[in-house]
């Protein structure tokens, strides 16, 4: 149907199938204000103030919330909230304590992650007894490539959240309160995710860090998955981490649900295997340093470099205030070295030393560098994953 030209000075009327059309349209259009004014209300409840802007590499959000819980009830330390799936910042809010530093922690003998029971018998594998693996870290929605200029790229932006990017390169972190959520990052420089001194607040969960074999600045290999030079906490969780030689690289932070495999060996700029470490602290920092709930795997041979599951060395301070409390552990010379013997307020609790790789755990034994008798030192509830308890070594 056509439509008759309107006398001058007075619009057209609609015809029957534009009329029609157009009630179609006010009707959707209403829909649409209706869906955003539920997610708008949504969006009020969980984030206290969330505003799209624009990191320095482009397209990121930046959010400012409230703190959420984390399993067994507990908050990293300084940590805001947990940003939930989605292609915008949002957040979830219920807040709740600190986890607790090290001679303190909540595990109970005989119990497997989050509380869960262990079969008597022990475990086949992390799976089995509901360790994190591929299928529970790692992001939870489709990302968007994001090629970053150069080797890294610098975050200065206060409250900057990276959400759903599929980088290439690599970040370091010259500002407050930075989430890396729902992402992967491939890197071949020498971090995935870096920390700066003078700034605080960094969380990376939910998220896939890995390198490029072959192609770091180290004589071809890549050292730190996520690296906190700073001195205060740095959160990492729920997320999947491979390739660099030193996975998690702190003396301070909330390690929790990661899994941590395939390292790869490398020969350093200075001609040495690099030492291997799915976490490794240099002791020092004024916090705590809580490792909870990860699946840890060294498959790094003895005579690549292998040094541990977790590496507790005085390097730069005396180890404090840690705790390693539910992780499967493999892999190393040993399993865990333990801080040495100045090392103070350490928990070593409800632990499971694999034999996937060697008969003792790791290559030489489960554990070593154990300070039995300083302050605040507790060992508990440590068994091989075959059900076997493992005593507190002699040193």
């Amino acid at each position: 149907m056509s439509l008759s030209p309107a006398p001058p000075g007075r619009p057209a009327r609609p015809g029957p199938s534009l009329r029609r059309v157009l009630l179609i349209g006010v009707v959707v259009g209403l829909l649409v204000l209706a869906v955003e004014a539920a997610c708008s209300s949504t969006a009020g409840r969980n984030a206290a103030d969330c505003s799209p802007a624009a990191t320095p590499t482009g397209g990121a959000a930046h959010c400012r919330s409230g703190g959420d819980s984390l399993p067994g009830g507990s908050t990293s330390p300084g940590a805001s909230s947990s940003p939930t799936p989605g292609a915008s910042a949002s957040a979830s809010g219920s807040s709740s304590g600190s986890p607790k530093p090290s001679g303190s922690a909540s595990g109970t003998s005989g119990t497997g992650p989050q509380g869960t029971a262990l079969p008597a018998g022990g475990c086949a594998s992390p799976t089995a007894c509901g360790f994190p693996d591929a299928s529970s870290t790692g992001p939870r929605i489709t990302l968007t490539p994001h090629h970053l200029p150069g080797a890294t790229t610098d975050i200065t932006t206060n409250g900057t959240v990276i959400r759903g990017w599929d980088i290439t390169g690599s970040l370091d972190v010259y500002a407050d309160d930075v989430t890396v959520v729902d992402s992967r990052i491939t890197s071949s420089n020498w971090w995935g995710v870096n920390l700066r001194p003078g700034h605080h607040g960094l969380r990376v969960l939910h998220s896939t860090i890995t390198g490029v074999p072959g192609k770091g600045p180290d004589n071809g290999g890549e050292d730190y998955a996520v690296s906190n030079m700073g001195t205060s906490s740095v959160e990492v969780g729920w997320s999947d981490i491979s390739v660099f030689g030193n996975a998690l690289s702190m003396g301070q932070g909330y390690l929790h649900d990661n899994y941590v495999h395939d390292i790869r060996p490398f020969v350093n700029a200075g001609g040495e295997w690099q030492h291997a470490d799915a976490v490794i602290s240099d002791g020092g920092g004024a916090g705590a340093l809580v490792i909870r709930n990860n699946t840890l795997l060294n498959p790094v041979g003895i005579t690549q470099g292998a040094s541990a599951s977790i590496g507790l060395y005085a390097d730069s301070a005396t180890v404090h205030n840690t705790v390693v409390e539910h992780n499967w552990l493999a892999g190393g010379a040993y399993a865990l070295y333990g801080g040495g013997a100045g090392a103070t307020g350490i928990t070593v609790a409800d632990n499971l030393f694999s034999t996937q790789y060697h008969p003792s755990c790791g290559a030489y034994g489960t554990a070593t560098a154990w300070n039995g008798a300083g302050s605040g030192n507790q060992w508990s509830g440590n068994r091989l994953s075959d059900g076997t308890p493992v005593p507190p070594p002699s040193s």
